[in-house]
């Protein structure tokens, strides 16, 4: 292309800008909400670089979720859950737990490393809003978000005086949700301390259950185990000067699962110990301003994920030392073993400059430590790895409706070296339009219980065991999309295709029983009536994920508005069976060809004492499919959520919520443990009533936006 086509196309996309300017005397709230997760720097979601999902507050509300599995699943179709004692069971437009990163404030939570994070720890009534980018799509984060990140952006309490907030919500099951939180701000120190208690009893779908080679019609397992867990949190904010927040947090957090005691069937394994889950984290940190806009933040954190048997029966189990078989061990009701302790420490730091030209530079550094310790599970007993990385990643807007967003991101780890991993997107504004597409790729290096972990589970009738693999290759991917997106005042429609293509991606696959490592049989079960299946992590020589998103939203009037989201996904995978000695087409578990989910939501204000809010939704999915259990039942849910804010006070207010979920009374009956289409109880009904104490004066806070959104406003 020479200068002379150069000269053309910029004047011709110059005219293009300027006859497509938006009438600037109607901004609402909707054109206006601000997202950070793309690009780390704050824009109106029309015009945001990267394309992101937004779940408002007020949508959280209106649907009313318990959960934020409830929440990701009714309320956004790339979403898919399996509900079980070991985590949330998470997928991303076909890629699992371990390939989405899950934040907080931008900040990573820490769970299950082999891929299954409890979403419990997370409270939904302290969520804001919530951010979701598809793909490895930001140089800003690491090898956790080759399927996308979910960033939660909590409430901010801001406040000179005191905040007291209560909410209590009980339902079908005794299922029991109860947030608490205490405020505090006086001059420069500020303190929310939040407490959260989370319980059911657990659902039982069928009686029916394949174990010891047969099908079991009086078994005592449920679909959902009864559990409870709690936490408590604490931050510290403090303002020494104006430019400078420091801060310090910490939580503690429990959760006990209860399974059947005393059963005829001790092959079910589920017997004799209930599981149980302890987390800790602690941080500190703090974000300097520099001049005016820019700003420089650090972030030192650590964070634990423990988990272990506790006993209700004596129990005989083996013993290890160093991963290597010893003796027969006997456990005491009351007493707890430990399975597996994660820990992870990290140090970021990360800078925003807004230069000249029109560019803003994002760039930053961090360091990740990752301790296992399984000596059950881990050949020596324990594994480690870490990472370091650089980055970043510059905002251009050549044109007042062009933005071109480009980065890198230079990746060492212990075990596979340097990475170097290049990002670029591009954005179009035309009016009411935005057409965007980008281009990045990403690395993720196996996790030290692929490596290294290795359990047992029992399935139906056969006995499966699960081994690491120490020859591992680390993960590449390339990730491509294109959108257009349009959206007024009153209509958001937004269409998006993908194709995530991934390079030696890890997945469990059936292997031959020689490739059982010597002297590790000991540790696997079974009385001889069932097969006994080795499953290895290994290397996919060849996967792909593909699809298209589409949301939409309307608002009607002023009090109604409806809505809804479609997902189509398939995927490829291909893999070498070292048993058969050729190639074959494996399955992604939990892979649904098409999701979706609907909503009308109506709010109208009665009085100024009484506003009711009725939101009608419902999700539903194709078949899922899975490698070894048989194939997932498709369904459709549908559910309907009332919210009534009472009274009329300057520091109080009052809010009750009554709905009932799976109007229809859905529920899969599949035998144990093929129940996987979806674990709903069927039809639930339940309440809840939140006071919030408010006393104090409000503390207006400018938001910092970019220099282009700046320019729009004018």
């Amino acid at each position: 292309m020479n200068y002379k086509h150069i000269i053309a196309l910029s004047l011709a996309s110059t005219s293009l800008c300027a006859n497509a300017q938006e009438d600037k005397t109607s901004k609402h709230q909707n054109l206006q909400e601000v997202v950070v997760t793309g690009t780390g720097t704050q824009h109106h979601l029309k015009d945001a670089p990267v394309q992101t999902e937004v779940i408002s507050r007020k949508m959280i509300e209106s649907y009313g979720g318990k959960s934020l599995e409830e929440i990701l699943g009714g309320l956004t179709a790339s979403f898919a859950f399996n509900e079980g004692d070991m985590g949330s069971q998470a997928q991303l437009n076909g890629l699992g737990n371990n390939y989405i990163l899950i934040l907080i404030d931008g900040k990573r939570i820490h769970g299950d490393v082999g891929g299954e994070n409890d979403l419990g720890l997370i409270d939904p009534h302290n969520i804001e809003r919530i951010e979701i980018v598809k793909g490895a799509q930001s140089a800003l984060y690491g090898s956790d978000a080759i399927a996308g990140v979910i960033n939660i952006i909590t409430k901010k309490h801001d406040t000179e005086g005191v905040l007291l907030e209560n909410t209590t919500r009980y339902g079908s099951y005794n299922d029991l949700r109860q947030h608490n939180g205490i405020g505090v701000r006086f001059g420069k120190l500020q303190s929310y301390t939040s407490f959260q208690l989370q319980h059911t009893d657990g659902w039982k779908n069928t009686s029916e259950e394949y174990a010891e080679a047969k099908l079991l019609t009086d078994s005592r397992n449920k679909t959902v185990n009864e559990y409870t867990n709690w936490q408590i949190g604490e931050r510290l904010t403090y303002t020494p000067y104006k430019g400078l927040d420091l801060y310090a947090s910490g939580t503690y957090y429990e959760k006990r699962i209860s399974r059947p005691t005393n059963g005829r069937h001790a092959s079910c394994d589920v017997y004799t110990y209930d599981l149980k889950y302890r987390n800790a984290s602690a941080a500190l940190g703090g974000k300097m301003k520099l001049g005016k806009k820019d700003y420089i933040d650090m972030d030192l954190s650590w964070k634990k994920h423990a988990y272990y048997y506790l006993y209700t029966d004596t129990t005989l189990e083996d013993g290890y030392y160093k991963g290597q078989f010893t003796h027969y061990y006997p456990y005491f009701p009351g007493q707890e073993n430990l399975q597996s302790d994660q820990q992870r420490y990290m140090a970021t730091m990360k800078g925003v400059f807004y230069l000249p030209k029109a560019n803003t530079l994002n760039v930053g550094a961090e360091y990740r430590y990752d301790y296992l310790k399984a000596p059950m599970r881990v050949s020596d007993g324990t594994a480690n790895d870490w990472t370091a990385a650089v980055y970043a990643q510059d905002e251009w807007n050549p044109l007042k409706c062009v933005n071109v967003t480009a980065g890198f991101r230079l990746i060492d780890n212990a075990a596979f070296g340097l990475h170097f991993t290049p990002k670029v997107s591009a954005m179009l504004s035309i009016g009411d339009i935005r057409l965007r597409a980008g281009w990045s790729q990403g690395f993720k290096s196996p996790t030290p219980k692929e490596l290294a972990y290795h359990y047992t589970k029992q399935m139906g009738a056969n006995t499966y065991y699960y081994m690491g693999n120490k020859d591992l290759e680390a993960q590449k991917s390339n990730y491509w999309s294109a959108s257009a997106e349009y959206r007024t005042d009153n209509i958001a429609v937004s269409v998006t295709g993908y194709i995530n293509k991934l390079e030696d991606m890890i997945t469990l696959v059936n292997v031959s029983k020689e490739e059982i490592p010597s002297g590790a049989t000991t540790s696997y079960t079974g009385d001889g009536s069932g097969e006994i299946i080795p499953r290895m992590y290994k290397n996919a020589e060849d996967t792909k994920t593909y699809g298209v998103d589409v949301n939409a939203s309307w608002k009607i009037t002023k009090e109604l508005t409806i809505g809804g989201n479609y997902s189509y996904l398939d995927t490829k995978a291909t893999i070498y069976n070292s048993a058969k000695g050729h190639f074959q087409n494996a399955i992604i578990d939990g892979m649904a060809h098409n999701k979706w989910n609907g909503y009308a939501n109506y709010g109208h204000r009665f009085s100024s004492c009484y506003n009711l809010g009725i939101n009608l939704s419902t999700r539903g999915s194709s078949k899922r499919f899975y490698e070894n259990d048989g194939n997932g039942k498709a369904f459709q849910i549908w559910r309907l959520n009332t919210t009534h804010d009472l009274g009329k006070s300057k520091t109080t207010t009052y809010r009750l919520e009554v709905g009932v979920d799976n109007i229809f009374n859905y529920r899969d009956t599949t035998p144990r443990p093929y129940h996987l289409g979806t674990t709903t109880a069927g039809t639930t009904i339940y309440a809840s009533f939140a006071i919030k104490f408010n006393k104090g004066k409000k503390i207006t806070t400018s938001k910092t936006i970019t220099k282009q959104q700046e320019n729009d406003e004018d």
